[in-house]
């Protein structure tokens, strides 16, 4: 397995991180330690997971995702060998992820609690990468917006950047968090977190977790030169595009078991454009000889921009064919021709 550095932290990671936000509603514990498992000897040593998994969110499952990865790295005892991610959830009106029945803010009080709560499921006693899994500033995001930015009404109590930034400070300070990552932040956001930084001495950010994949390339215009730039590269996070660029829902398909039966969740990537830009990728990917997920999987390690693409999966097959990507050696005739899709059908799911 290929590793790249994370941000300028010196640690190096696979360049396919395993994805775990199944864990615990889609995956038993027993289902999500065998994905671990073959993770593992695969030579993946970069996991991701985040206090609001499982998907989709609910207070009776929240949690449980790491507690079945804290299980795990108490039965294997491979703690020492991984570096292990994790997210601390943004603005949210969900009552029920702390412990007073408050709605989450990223300040001091809700960082640390979630933290704690966080090193306990695991059971680690540091977090090699927190990140901040949305903003406390209103936003356009998770394709809410999908042809342009809509600036919603400015908020009174939005916890600034900079206050969040020495908050995570303090918990790097006490050596409960190693490393800081940010998540479906913006080119504005991530340059406001590294000026702090650079002013003030605080712990730089090494990664950004955003959306991409080749329904999805808006990173590129602006995101992609900051990560490039200021190396903090992307952790490129739906790069099937929550299943679509695999072809199975192709047709108005429904598969027993899938997202879209069991949650109709997938909007995002159900929108004007985007089956016709799913058809012309899954037969690139054929033309190639290649499955689609593989093939959607190898484009975004191909982009220079990105430190990892995080996979996930339900069953053991389709692990499996995300983690052929790792093998794919991806050409320039490739390129030319997702690119002349792209250049035909544009972003249809941002």
């Amino acid at each position: 397995m290929q590793t790249r550095p994370l941000g300028r932290t010196g640690l190096q990671v696979s360049r396919i991180c395993l994805g775990t936000m199944t864990f615990g509603e889609q995956n038993t514990e027993s289902e999500a330690h065998a994905q671990l498992d073959r993770a593992h000897e695969f030579g993946i040593n970069f996991l991701d997971t985040a206090e609001l998994y499982p998907i989709p969110p609910k207070a009776e499952t929240q949690g449980a995702t790491e507690r079945h990865i804290g299980s795990w790295l108490k039965a294997r005892g491979l703690r020492d060998q991984l570096v292990i991610a994790t997210k601390v959830v943004g603005r949210s009106d969900s009552t029920w992820f702390r412990a007073d029945g408050s709605k989450p803010r990223l300040d001091i009080r809700n960082i640390r609690e979630a933290l704690e709560s966080s090193l306990k499921r695991l059971g680690v006693e540091a977090i090699d990468l927190y990140q901040v899994h949305w903003p406390d500033r209103p936003t356009s995001g998770f394709g809410s917006v999908p042809t342009r930015w809509k600036s919603p009404e400015e908020d009174p109590s939005e916890v600034a950047i900079e206050e969040t930034l020495d908050a995570l400070g303090e918990l790097v300070k006490e050596g409960k968090v190693r490393h800081l990552g940010l998540s479906n932040e913006s080119a504005w956001g991530t340059m406001r977190y590294l000026a702090h930084a650079e002013r003030t001495g605080a712990p730089r950010v090494a990664s950004i977790q955003n959306a991409y994949n080749l329904l999805n390339r808006v990173f590129e215009p602006a995101l992609a030169e900051v990560a490039l730039r200021e190396d903090v590269g992307l952790l490129a996070y739906s790069p099937l595009g929550q299943g679509y660029l695999t072809g199975k829902y192709a047709g108005g398909a429904r598969p027993a078991g899938s997202r879209k039966a069991l949650f109709d969740r997938l909007q995002r990537y159900e929108k004007p454009g985007t089956a016709e830009a799913v058809d012309a990728y899954v037969a690139l990917a054929e033309r190639f000889g290649l499955k689609p997920a593989t093939f959607a999987n190898a484009f975004v390690l191909a982009q220079p921009f990105v430190t990892a693409t995080i996979i996930g999966a339900t069953t053991m097959e389709q692990l499996e064919e995300c983690l052929a990507a790792e093998h794919v050696t991806w050409t320039d005739e490739m390129q030319a021709a997702v690119d002349a899709v792209h250049q035909r059908v544009g972003n249809p799911a941002p």
